[in-house]
């Protein structure tokens, strides 16, 4: 089972935001929000989502939208883990 706060977490470690995490909730913006949150940023992310919840991410199911809030990836992610892929 996916839970909010794991990939709360895992943004906050890829990004380096330390404390800073712990205020974000499923409506925290983060695509053009959050300056440490560039295109590199998001690589890392989809990696490090395939690895921790062993999900497979293809190129066309990235878009802006999937990375606009935190809430938006955990809902990305959980969806993909239900789904099996």
């Amino acid at each position: 089972m996916v839970e909010f706060d794991d990939v709360k977490r895992l943004i906050g470690e890829i990004l380096q935001l330390g404390e800073r995490v712990r205020t974000f909730g499923p409506d925290t913006p983060l695509l053009g929000s959050i300056p440490e949150f560039d295109s590199m940023a998001v690589v890392t992310l989809i990696n490090a989502l395939e690895e921790q919840f062993g999900i497979q991410v293809a190129d066309d199911e990235i878009s802006a939208e999937t990375f606009e809030t935190v809430g938006k990836v955990y809902e990305f992610v959980r969806e993909k883990v239900m789904a099996g892929t």
